[in-house]
C-alpha cells in the first residue's frame, strides 16, 4: 500500500497472526512479507516487522519455523543494528539477543565481531542491549572446568567464576582496542553484569595477589590490573 501507516498495520497484524495462529499462518510464504518490509522506507514499518519477529523468536515451539526465513534475513537483521532510527537499532539488536540465545550457532564469531562492539555506541540503550549479548555470549561462558570445580568449597568456586568471567571480559575489551572507551563498556554491561561489576572482595583480593603468576592463582597481569583499577 502507498500509505505508510497501512503498511505498518499490516506487518503489526501480521506478526501477531502468525503467534497466535501459527498453526495456519506461520510458514514462509508469510514470513517472506515481514523480511521483505524489513527494507521499507518508513522507520515505524521497519520496526513493526522487528517486534512481530521478537514474538515468533521468544516462542520456543516456533522455533523450528522459522529456520530458513534466519537463514535468509540474517544479515538484513544485523544490517538493521545500523538503522538510522534509534528505536529500530535498539529492537533489532533486542531480537539478535534473543535469536542468540534460542538459535545455537545461527550467529557467527564473525556476526558477532561486527555486534558486540556496539558496547561503546554513545546511543545508551543500543549499548545497553549489546552489554546483554556480550555477557551472555563471553562473559557467561567462561567458568572453570567442572572437575576443578569439584574439588573446590562453593564460596572458592564462585570465586573462581568470578575470575573467569572478568578475566573474559578483560580479554574482549583489550582485543578491541579503544582503551579510551572502558566507561561506556561498564556503563553497557551495568544493567545486566552489575553484581560482576560490584564484587568488590573478589576484585579487591584478586588485584592484591601476586601478579607475577597470574594463571597460577587467579590473579590479574599488570595490564589487566590497570584496567580493572581505571
Amino acid at each position: 500500500d502507498m500509505l505508510p501507516e497501512i503498511r505498518s498495520i499490516c506487518m503489526e497484524e501480521l506478526g501477531l497472526w502468525m503467534k497466535l495462529y501459527s498453526s495456519a499462518f506461520l510458514n514462509d510464504s508469510n514470513l517472506k512479507y515481514l523480511g521483505w518490509m524489513m527494507h521499507d522506507k518508513v522507520p515505524d514499518v521497519r520496526l513493526k516487522c522487528v517486534l512481530g519477529l521478537q514474538g515468533l523468536y521468544s516462542d520456543p515451539v516456533l522455533l523450528p519455523k522459522l529456520d530458513l526465513f534466519t537463514s535468509r534475513f540474517k544479515d538484513r537483521l544485523i544490517s538493521m543494528t545500523l538503522d538510522k532510527d534509534n528505536d529500530v537499532e535498539v529492537q533489532a539488536m533486542k531480537l539478535l539477543v534473543l535469536i542468540s540465545k534460542s538459535c545455537e550457532d545461527v550467529l557467527t564469531p564473525d556476526d558477532y565481531k561486527q555486534l558486540l562492539p556496539f558496547v561503546y555506541s554513545s546511543h545508551r540503550p543500543l549499548a545497553a542491549v549489546t552489554g546483554e549479548l556480550l555477557f551472555s555470549r563471553i562473559v557467561n561462558a567462561a567458568a572453570p572446568a567442572s572437575d576443578l570445580q569439584g574439588e573446590m568449597s562453593e564460596e572458592e568456586a564462585q570465586k573462581q567464576q568470578t575470575l573467569a568471567r572478568l578475566k573474559a571480559l578483560l580479554q574482549f575489551y583489550q582485543e578491541s582496542e579503544l582503551h579510551e572507551h572502558v566507561v561506556y563498556l561498564v556503563d553497557s554491561l551495568w544493567d545486566c553484569g552489575g553484581s560482576l561489576l560490584k564484587d568488590w572482595p573478589t576484585l579487591t583480593a584478586a588485584l592484591l595477589q601476586n601478579s607475577s603468576s597470574p594463571s597460577a592463582g587467579g590473579g590479574f597481569t599488570p595490564a589487566e590490573q590497570v584496567v580493572i583499577v581505571e
